[in-house]
């Protein structure tokens, strides 16, 4: 072989050896980029995931309960908290479903009317609507001569009147006929006489987990047709 033949061939296997490194560097880099996009990726999907953890976790916040042996409450759907307690004497779980109103009244701007629906031994039995004001006096007596305040309901599309029980100047105890209408509702209003003439707490009942009250009440929404 001549010496040039054998100083090309020297060359070209240079060259070919320099392509293939360069096309291997190329491969190596690409599957480093590779890498680093999947990796971005998984990253990506852990925060969502984290960020979707954390907005059920604000969904079934709690907030502490006002009276001494009541868990704290937890959120049911909507703006509804759940709060749970045992009757000492009888062992009853005690269920207390609350709501608090959308507004406050003109006579009290710094504590939000409220409905309480209480289930005791999973049944109802009661539901009252506090104001967060003091009531005037009674203005009409119900069917047993207690006293009562006339107040105007408004569900959804409908309005009607009740006669609600005056309780210590404090409380309304509503029928149970108008708790059922609420906890199906989505728009609920009550207007109660004020000193400064009629006084409207608008609520926001729709979310509630209609579930869990017929659970720890055996109470359904009343439905309209």
């Amino acid at each position: 072989m001549k010496a040039s033949q054998f100083l090309k061939r020297i060359f070209t296997s240079s060259i070919l050896s320099c392509i293939r490194s360069t096309l291997a560097g190329n491969r190596r880099a690409t599957a480093v980029k590779a890498g680093l996009a999947g990796l971005a990726v998984i990253c990506v999907a852990a925060l969502a995931a984290r960020a979707e953890s954390g907005m059920h976790t604000v969904a079934q916040r709690a907030v502490a309960s006002p009276y001494q042996g009541e868990e704290d409450g937890v959120n049911v759907g909507g703006k509804w908290f759940e709060f749970r307690s045992e009757e000492k004497m009888t062992g009853h779980r005690i269920a207390r479903f609350e709501l608090q109103s959308d507004n406050y009244l003109s006579v009290s701007p710094d504590y939000k009317p409220r409905i309480e629906l209480v289930c005791s031994n999973r049944k109802y039995t009661y539901a009252d609507f506090n104001p967060g004001m003091p009531l005037g006096p009674p203005n009409r007596p119900g069917f047993w001569g207690q006293p009562q305040i006339e107040v105007m309901v408004r569900v959804d599309d409908t309005h009607h009147y009740h006669g609600w029980n005056w309780i210590r100047g404090r409380f309304l105890s509503m029928d149970k006929g108008t708790a059922r209408e609420l906890i199906g509702a989505h728009i609920f209003k009550v207007q109660i006489p004020g000193r400064r003439g009629p006084e409207i707490a608008e609520f926001s009942p729709a979310g509630l987990d209609l579930a869990r009250v017929h659970a720890d009440c055996d109470l359904k929404p009343k439905m309209f047709f």
